[in-house]
């Protein structure tokens, strides 16, 4: 695609992009949360039946985790839109009142709570695996200042618009474009950091090259850094999907700080951690995203040196 129609496209779809936020906002907001679930899982259903392109990511990606596409992908693929867009809608429906809602809506696990309780600062870490709007949520309602990171979706003002959504519950979100800094002083200030890293980076924003279900994927370093340079432990968590509806916060994994000292190697460990959650709950990851577009610019001196960092960490 001509990058003079892209730029035409994205000016087309402003009003829309807009409508479909401010909509967002004012109904979402006016539901219970079981009117939240229903109208979710019908967006869902809409979703998954238009998305063609959609889908066959998500084929693709199943046959990554699995080494071959499962007997049962298109269910699997069903629940991945229906848990995807009851996040968003949680994203929306929690704009107003969300202390409240957010209690109603998640718990945290025992571990999680006492985790939180004996470290302050933290950097929590986790990908888009269940409801991962509502875990800097509940680490802020345990008594954690949390700072976390939103790419930019959409024009400017939309992306302004969606931070404040965010931050209504009390958490402070960065824009990625320049979270270094904001990061940095809110974790030595005593802030705990909530960062996603399933998703790919450009090494030239910071990515580094490790194995992603045994494919050269670039990743966030982030968590490693910030702990590393705050001297705080890291721990991977993630909100399991309940049966009626609402999300318990689960951690997983806890590593010192002192692990941190050798980012490659924690960055690694915490994507082994979350290809753990992927393969046991496939349908609770967003499935149609594509993880591993960055693969075709893996280069020989890429490849040389994460072959020579995981020979060293043998």
């Amino acid at each position: 695609m001509r990058p003079r129609y892209k730029r035409k496209l994205r000016l087309l779809r402003v009003p829309f992009e807009w409508l479909g936020i401010g909509l967002g906002l004012a109904v979402f907001s006016l539901l219970t949360r079981r009117g939240l679930l229903r109208l979710c899982d019908f967006v869902s259903w809409v979703m998954y039946s238009f998305d063609r392109r959609g889908r066959g990511y998500a084929k693709d990606n199943l046959a990554v985790v699995f080494g071959s596409l499962p007997a049962n992908a298109d269910l699997i693929i069903r629940r991945s839109y229906r848990n995807m867009a009851r996040t968003v809608g949680y994203a929306f429906w929690t704009c107003f009142r969300a202390k409240k809602r957010c209690m109603a809506a998640g718990e945290m696990a025992p571990e999680g709570k006492a985790f939180l309780a004996a470290n302050r600062p933290a950097v929590t870490v986790s990908g888009h695996i269940g409801c991962w709007e509502i875990l800097s949520q509940l680490a802020y309602l345990e008594g954690h200042e949390m700072m976390s990171v939103a790419k930019r979706i959409g024009t400017r003002g939309m992306t302004g618009l969606l931070m404040k959504a965010r931050r209504s519950i009390g958490q402070e979100i960065v824009p990625a474009d320049g979270a270094f800094r904001p990061l940095m002083a809110g974790i030595k200030a005593g802030k705990s950091l909530g960062l996603l890293v399933d998703q790919p980076v450009d090494p030239r924003d910071g990515g580094i090259w490790v194995r992603f279900f045994g494919h050269p994927v670039p990743v966030s370093a982030a968590p490693a850094f910030f702990a590393a340079k705050a001297k705080a432990p890291i721990v991977i968590a993630w909100s399991r999907p309940l049966k009626d509806g609402r999300w318990r916060c689960e951690p997983v994994a806890q590593f010192p700080a002192a692990e941190a000292k050798d980012v490659w190697g924690m960055t690694q460990k915490c994507i082994r951690e979350l290809e753990k959650i992927i393969r046991r709950h496939p349908s609770c990851w967003v499935l149609n995203y594509r993880y591993f577009r960055k693969e075709s610019k893996f280069s020989e001196e890429d490849a040389a040196q994460l072959a020579a960092r995981e020979a060293k960490s043998r």
